[in-house]
């Protein structure tokens, strides 16, 4: 039996205290808030996507950083397993459109309260409101950990503590410190699965419009850095939604100056198709002003600004435009650009991107390639995914690995 501490009780914390518990190892967590689980009770708006329902190789297609890194944890605790661990622990489930898991309650504490019941009945011991200052090193192997009320003597400890995003639920960094302290490389952290400040003003008119079934293209200058299908929202800054927050995770590490985002607004018409259906209705409302005939086609906040778009005067008579303008008209629904200026912040980003260098790490294990008996799991790590469920699924997966590995 091993001694072991685990410093935070978040999705990868507990995952990982049960896996050591129940491998009859001595299991005590450190979490320096008053309970568990602070930041999984806002996750999905205090839902809890807590997975995605799909086979390994689709998991890893949609991890963002380091997919390889991640390929032996995935197998070892894929989406299918996680789901039956938490039907199994009597937390029932269910699969909404995309995929994604929830809780059939719709209440994130539900997902947390599986877990601690797993913990407890593993016989794991839990220290709220005391934060770990420190972890003592001799001779390349884990010595001590050193809280604001004592000094404890462990043989392992599994460092679960997050990233620096949403700062409020307790992720604030202090696993990032841990691993400099102890040598290890920090990969810059970036905002990630966050909404996107544009440049210009347009978006202004157009706050609270949500967007469905629309399809972006997001470029780097001129080359295409990946394209989504989905819902995005229009907001005070500029946009946010599901597809624009898997966005911000492929281009924070990118010369924002350079990147732009096309959104085809009907992604299910071709050009000629489009091309018909404005003809028939400009052929309904030929003596209207073209600012009135776009309504069935277009939202109405829309359409002022694809004409502006279109240099196109919103009082003028349909009969009286031109093949031109038309064609212009047609070129702005398909191609409706906007430019970045920067990412939200760390207090609005869902996810930390950056983080622990996972070369430095086993990825069977999770055990510090540099420390014996020191790992890392979670967020804290350089691994990030898309929105959907993918984050937790990393942070559960990890965890599993990590303290799963701890046997006599």
């Amino acid at each position: 039996m091993k001694n072991v501490a685990v410093i935070g009780a978040g999705a990868a914390g507990l995952m990982a205290a049960y896996a050591a518990a129940k491998n009859g190892n001595k299991v005590t967590v450190f979490e320096k808030n008053e309970k568990c689980g602070k930041k999984i009770y806002i996750t999905g708006k205090g839902r809890c996507n807590l997975t995605h329902d799909c086979d390994e190789q689709e998991f890893l297609q949609n991890v963002v950083s380091n997919p390889k890194f991640m390929t032996g944890a995935i197998y070892n605790l894929s989406p299918e397993k996680t789901m039956h661990f938490f039907e199994e622990g009597g937390l029932k489930l269910k699969t909404e459109r995309g995929a994604r898991v929830f809780p059939l309650s719709d209440k994130a504490s539900d997902v947390t309260k599986c877990l601690e019941n797993y913990c407890k009945n593993a016989g794991v011991s839990f220290k709220f409101n005391e934060k770990v200052l420190k972890i003592d090193i001799l001779h390349s192997t884990l010595s001590n950990i050193i809280t604001e009320k004592c000094t404890y003597n462990f043989d392992c400890a599994i460092v679960c503590t997050g990233g620096i995003s949403y700062p409020l639920t307790g992720s604030t960094g202090d696993g990032y410190k841990f691993a400099e302290a102890t040598g290890h490389n920090i990969i810059p952290l970036k905002q990630g699965l966050c909404g996107l400040n544009l440049k210009g003003s347009f978006y202004k008119s157009l706050q609270g419009l949500s967007l469905k079934n629309v399809f972006l293209t997001v470029y780097n200058g001129d080359k295409v850095v990946k394209n989504f299908f989905g819902e995005m929202l229009f907001t005070h800054f500029g946009v946010s939604g599901p597809i624009i927050l898997s966005a911000s995770s492929l281009i924070n590490r990118l010369d924002l100056s350079k990147i732009r985002l096309v959104v085809d607004l009907k992604p299910a018409l071709s050009d000629e198709q489009l091309d018909k259906r404005v003809l028939r209705d400009f052929e309904e409302y030929k003596n209207k002003n073209i600012l009135n005939c776009l309504k069935e086609l277009l939202p109405i906040a829309l359409i002022p600004e694809i004409l502006k778009r279109s240099n196109i005067d919103g009082e003028k008579k349909v009969n009286s435009v031109t093949k031109a303008e038309r064609a212009a008209l047609l070129t702005n629904i398909k191609n409706f650009d906007m430019f970045v200026s920067s990412l939200r912040g760390f207090d609005e980003a869902i996810v930390t991107c950056g983080g622990v260098d996972v070369k430095q790490i086993d990825p069977k294990t999770m055990e510090s390639k540099l420390i014996k008996g020191l790992y890392f799991c979670g967020e804290v790590l350089d691994l990030d995914a898309f929105t959907g469920g993918f984050n937790l699924q990393i942070a559960f997966s990890t965890g599993f690995a990590a303290g799963n590995s701890i046997k006599d």
